[in-house]
Formats: C-alpha cells, structure tokens, sequence
C-alpha cells in the first residue's frame, strides 16, 4: 500500500484491499503447480494481465476476412514506404562536397516528412534497447548503479549539439562515400533526445517494484530472464510507453538540428522536414513555414492514431489492481488487430521460437537470487571506491586544463554566471509546470473516457517541435518589446513542460482502482484527497517527470537563448546562449566548457535535489 499512515490504515481495513498485493502473487501461483517447482519453470505474467479480447470471429474456424485484408495491405503498404524513403539514404557523399539541398517546393513535404518520421522510429527502437539493458544493470547491482545512474545524469546534461560536435565527423568517416554517415548522426542525435527520459522511467518502475511480487518469484525459483519478462517489464509497461510517447515527441524538437547540422565551421543538410523549416526560417517563407507547420501535424495525427493509440489500449492489461478498469481505453486499429486472424497465425508460429529462447536466456541468466546482494568485502569496496576516484579526478584534470589554459580563469566565472541565470530560468519553469500540469495529468489518468478525448492533444501539443513557432515568437518578441531573458522560459516550456504532464498521467493510471473506489467511499476529498491518496500515489512518476523536465529545460535552453528569423537574431544572457554560439564557431575550448559547465550544473542539482526525491519515492511513496 501507499505509505502514508491513512492509506495504509484505511488498506488494512478493506476487505476488498486486503488481498491486493496477493493479487500479482495469485496470478503467478495459479499457472504453477502445488508441487514442488522445478528450476526456471515457466509462468505468466504476475501483475493482474488482463486477457486479450477474443471476439465471436476468432471463436468460429473460417475464412479469412476483410480485417486480414487490411492488414496485408497495411504491412504491405508499410514496408513499400520503408524501402522507398530508405533508398535516398544510398546517395553518394564525400566531404566536402555539398550535402543535399532542400527545395521548399510543398510538393516535397510528404517525402520530406516521411524520411523525418523514419528516422524518429529507428531512433526509439535504439532508445528501447538501451533504456531495458542499462536501467535493468542499474537497478539490479550496487556497483553499476553508482556508476550508471551519475552517468546518465552526465549524458543527460550534454546538449544534442555538444553530441553533434563530438560525433557528427566520426558517422562521416565510419560511411566513406556514403550519406548513411550523415543519416546515422542524425538519428544519433535524436536518440540522445530520446533516451535518458525512458531510462530514468525505467529504473525507476524496477526500484519500485512491490517486494511480495519480487519475493514470490524468488519463491518459485524463476530465473532472471523470467523475472523481467513476468514482472518487471510488465509492471513498467505503463509508465514508459507513456515516457516514450513523449520522448518521441522530443525528438522532434531537435529534429531540425539533427538535420541542418551547423557544427565546427561546416553545414550539413539531410532531407527532412526540420531542415525544410531550418530553410524557410533562412530565407523568411512564412507560406513553406506554414505548409511545414501543417505537415507536421499530419504527421504527428498518423503516429498516434497508427501507433501509440494501438499500444495504449494494449497496455492497460498491465494494471495492478484486483478488478479491471471501468472504462478501458480504446483504439480502432487494436480492434482490428484483434479481430484479424493473421496477428493469431503469426502469434502461433512464434511461440516455439519465443519458447526456445526463454530456455536459452533463463539458463544463461540463472535464477534469481534467494537474497539481496551480499556487500562486497571491505578490501574489494575500496578499491572500487579508489579506482573510480581516480577516474573521475584524472577526466576532471584533464577538462580543467584544457579549459584553462585556452580561455582562462576569468571565463569560467562568467560562464559560472550565465549557468546560474540559466538555472534560474529552468526552476522557475518546473515549478510553473508542476502547478499547471500535475492536476490535469492526474484528472486525464483517473478518468478513461476524458484521456480518450484528450490524449490525442496533449500528444499533438507535446510531439508538435515548439521550435517550429520559433519565428512567430520572434516577431512577436519584437513586436511587443518582450525581453528574451523572459521569454526563453516560455520557449523551453513550451519543449520540456510535457514530461511533468506525462508523468503525472502514467502515475495516476498506476494508483489501483481499488484505492481509488476505497477513497471515495471513505470520503476523500479536495486537498485530504490530494495528501492521503493522489500525491503517494504518483509522487514516483512526478519525480522521474521533474528530473527529465528539467534535464530537457537545460537542453532546450540551447535552442531556446538565440532564436532568430532572417536577419534578426535574439539572445539572452545564459549558458544554453554560450553553448549555440560557440558550437557555430566551432570553438572547442568554449564549448568543452560550457558542455562542462551544464554538466556541472544539473548533476550538481539532480544529486542535491531529485536523487534524495528518488530515495524517498523508493522508501515511501510505492505500492
């Protein structure tokens, strides 16, 4: 139960509550016999797995029908647009030749948006894959977790265009000849606004995971590989399709820079549709500005309609709670999928193949352990201590006497003080967006039929790139005398404000129903409603929504400091300001330093503020 005292007390004493952790315990026991078990022996998924629709269609043995058809066409269609667009990434191109132009012909929009998207999605398959491998070691062995969690609070720091400077000439010379070198440091660049949000959601649903659901896979001796497919992916589902959804989203406010890469001197220009935008802003093309900027609308409808609606509606079997939700989500192509008999066929012919290979990695990863990690012996502990001492001084000797000895003492103070004028602009957002978007999160979590109406917006507001309406904000700037130091927090909210709201909407779905219903008929309301119930209950998801808003703030700050249209250009006083110019000059010395300035900064905050959140979220407030 929730840890504060009345919501424990109130669980307690309801009947209905009593059983609610045995729910998950249940649903595992119940496909494992009494007997003895064996080792690695299989069982369901241990968190209250809603079973699959199984309409009258499926039931009756014929032929196939018009839904199949639609799937065929649908898959069809599907790989037809993939091979298309994926060709133009074949063209030769050898610097320093001139990377491909962008016409601003609309004709070219829907190619233009295609390749964008496609990019995105390769993107966030590569996002999942690191967020599983890297949250999973994090929250299962101490040593990695004091190496991996600092770390990602490091690569989260660094800007997309500090990944850009870094790496954009290596993806060239890794594809000699070939613009697969520029494709890979775009879609580089956009997994690195992708991922750090998903991983922090993820590590943060395994530390959380109820410790009788984790207690009653040691007891029937399922393997590792077992354990994280049965209960700890499931049980993370929710939160971070939700923290996926919106690291798509983004994504796609560093789309343009991913695409017209302006770094050390050189321009690099992919097609795509942030660099039709990064175009029309140059040549001031308020016409190709809004075609884009209707476009990418489109797009952005397809996805969820396509995509994350679908996952949406499949996720919520993964809801721990004893009854099932009153009103599920809903989505017309899960529907579709579900009455087809082909995802049923395909399902069928994979089985073997999913069995084989659950032997394969449960016997690889053996059981899971009878008891927590025994500490290390003292000797071991301190060399680990001493090495990794050593490490971090000698990389921090390294970057301080690059620095000085090439912009010098004075510099660093200053870049110090924009840092703080920088910091102050980002707190100042979180708190805003913390009031704002924490009580709608909730309001659209706890109430299906209102996320059906406002799901698809709040995607649509939160994927469509605010830096899109950069120029209208200009003019507008201008217009009305609006100094930018004030008006880059409205630019940065505008990109990071969305992973509170996210957050908030993933950790009210995660409150149980039946702590829910127990509020209402014990008469919870208003603000006794919100301390006893509601804060408790997401309190773990606002914390991951505050470090990634916050990381995203300080990111967006690049971005959002300078903006520009035409000739007119506005910069505030601030550290993301510092970082943009010096990128554009190619200046390594100011941009080691101010990549290592931010670092500074939002390591120093997330160790001194959100990590000792993150220790009260685990020892307090979690099911």
């Amino acid at each position: 139960m929730y840890a504060g005292r009345q919501v424990a007390v109130m669980a307690m004493t309801s009947p209905a509550l009593q059983g609610a952790l045995q729910a998950g315990i249940g649903a595992i026991s119940q496909v494992i016999p009494d007997t003895r078990p064996p080792p690695y022996s299989r069982a369901s998924v241990g968190i209250a797995m809603k079973p699959l629709p199984e309409p009258e269609s499926l039931r009756r043995s014929g032929s196939f029908g018009l839904p199949d058809l639609a799937v065929i066409l649908g898959v069809l269609a599907l790989l037809g647009l993939v091979a298309h667009v994926g060709a133009g990434s074949m063209v030769s191109f050898r610097p320093p030749d001139v990377s491909p132009t962008v016409s601003l012909d609309p004709r070219n929009l829907p190619d233009y948006a295609a390749r964008s998207t496609l990019r995105m999605f390769i993107a966030l398959v590569a996002s999942l894959l690191f967020t599983l491998i890297y949250g999973w070691l994090a929250a299962h062995n101490r040593r990695a977790e004091r190496v991996l969690v600092p770390l990602l609070d490091i690569l989260q720091s660094v800007p997309v265009l500090g990944f850009l400077s870094i790496t954009v000439t290596g993806f060239i010379a890794l594809f000699p000849g070939s613009l697969l070198g520029l494709e890979a440091a775009s879609i580089f660049a956009i997994f690195t606004s992708q991922v750090w949000n998903m991983t922090f959601s993820f590590y943060q649903s395994l530390r959380t995971v109820p410790k009788e659901l984790g207690e009653a896979t040691t007891l029937y001796r399922l393997s590792r590989w077992q354990r994280f497919t049965r209960l700890e992916l499931p049980s993370a589902a929710i939160p971070l399709l939700w923290n996926a959804m919106m690291s798509f989203g983004g994504g796609w406010f560093f789309v343009a820079a991913s695409e017209a890469i302006s770094v050390l001197n050189h321009d690099y220009t992919l097609p795509g549709i942030g660099s039709y935008v990064a175009a029309a802003i140059a040549a001031q093309d308020l016409p190709a500005l809004g075609w884009a900027m209707a476009t990418m609308a489109v797009v952005i409808l397809l996805v969820d309609q396509l995509f994350w609606r679908p996952l949406v509606a499949w996720s919520d079997r993964f809801r721990l709670e004893l009854s099932a939700s009153g009103d599920a989500p809903e989505s017309w192509l899960y529907d579709l999928l579900t009455t087809a008999h082909i995802p049923r066929l395909v399902a069928a012919a994979s089985t073997p193949v999913l069995e084989g290979l659950d032997r394969l990695m449960s016997a690889l990863l053996g059981p899971v352990q009878d008891r927590e990690e025994e500490p290390a012996p003292p000797g071991q502990e301190r060399l680990f201590n001493l090495a990794l001492l050593v490490l971090i001084g000698a990389l921090l000797a390294a970057l301080i006497h690059f620095v000085l000895t090439r912009v010098g003492l004075a510099e660093v103070a200053t870049v110090f003080r924009l840092g703080l004028l920088t910091l102050a602009r980002v707190s100042l957002l979180l708190v805003l967006a913390s009031l704002i978007w924490t009580p709608i999160g909730v309001a659209i979590g706890f109430h299906p039929r209102l996320a059906r109406l406002l799901q698809p917006l709040v995607q649509f507001l939160a994927s469509f790139p605010a830096n899109f309406i950069f120029p209208f904000a200009t003019l507008f700037f201008v217009r009305f005398q609006i100094p930018i130091g004030w008006g880059s927090i409205l630019l940065m909210a505008l990109g990071a404000q969305w992973y509170i709201l996210f957050n908030a909407i993933a950790g009210a779905q995660t409150i149980p129903s039946d702590l829910r219903e127990m509020a209402d008929d014990v008469g919870l309301q208003g603000l006794q409603r919100w301390r006893k119930l509601i804060i408790p209950g997401i309190f773990s998801a606002w914390v991951t929504g505050g470090v990634t808003a916050s990381g995203g703030a300080w990111n967006a700050s690049i971005v959002s400091e300078v903006v520009s249209w035409g000739s007119t250009t506005l910069a505030a006083s601030g550290l993301g300001a510092y970082i943009a110019e010096a990128t554009g000059r190619g200046d390594w010395p100011r941009i080691a330093l101010g990549i290592g300035m931010m670092s500074l900064f939002v390591v120093g905050f997330n160790r001194l503020f959100w990590r000792r959140l993150y220790d009260l979220a685990e020892s307090k407030y979690h099911l």
